[in-house]
């Protein structure tokens, strides 16, 4: 992707935090066994490796898209936080009017190469490891894959695929204002803290901490 220096995040401890606070990617891949350049995509949770090197989810067992990335290239497409970013909330507009909207966002890309997994344990395992994850975000009490019966687990279990992305290239972006500013930056902040919208609220938090790290 198109990943200026000012926007390119480098950190991998970020980039791992970025990944695990959203945690829901768009698997993309190039279908070439039924229509040669079509594109193929499905939307998925994941688990990702402390140290990024691999990625981790599951889909319905009569999904095709097992079979048709099975050992073939893929890539995973992470959004973050995004939102409009009006010109208006520059101090700068006032000075010569120079200014146009934008957007700003977070995106994270992961290449690398699928493999199916079929292993019961394996599967037992990131259906656990999911839930524990998203459960954990929901406070107490928290529902675990043991609170199923053992033999419901199995039947469900036989009806989905692994897959396994072995990450072979991160690039990953924040487009937060960076470039702007620090005024500016300070009114697309206040301006995105204080609206409404929580999910503006979650991105003005994101566009502070990357001011507060723009000098660093």
């Amino acid at each position: 992707m198109y990943n200026p220096p000012s926007f390119a995040v480098e950190d991998r401890d970020a980039v791992r935090a970025m990944l695990r606070a959203h945690a829901f990617g768009h698997l993309v891949a190039v279908d070439d066994t039924s229509e040669p350049g079509a594109l193929l995509s499905i939307p998925a949770p994941f688990l990702v490796a402390e140290d990024l090197s691999t990625v981790r989810l599951h889909l319905a067992r009569a999904n095709p898209f097992w079979r048709q990335v099975d050992g073939r290239p893929v890539l995973l497409i992470v959004a973050g936080t995004d939102g409009y970013v009006s010109p208006r909330w520059y101090p700068s507009k006032a000075v010569d009017g120079k200014v146009v909207p934008t957007w700003n966002y977070e995106v994270v890309h992961l290449h690398g190469t699928a493999r199916a997994v079929h292993d019961t344990g394996w599967l037992h395992a990131i259906v656990g490891e999911l839930s524990d994850h998203f459960e954990a975000a929901e406070g107490e009490p928290v529902w675990r894959l043991e609170d199923a019966p053992a033999d419901y687990v199995q039947t469900m279990l036989r009806g989905i695929v692994g897959l396994e992305l072995a990450v072979e290239r991160v690039e990953a972006k924040r487009k937060l204002s960076q470039n702007r500013p620090p005024a500016d930056v300070d009114g697309v902040v206040a301006a995105l803290t204080t609206s409404p919208d929580p999910v503006r609220n979650r991105h003005g938090r994101a566009v502070a901490e990357a001011n507060a790290h723009r000098d660093r």
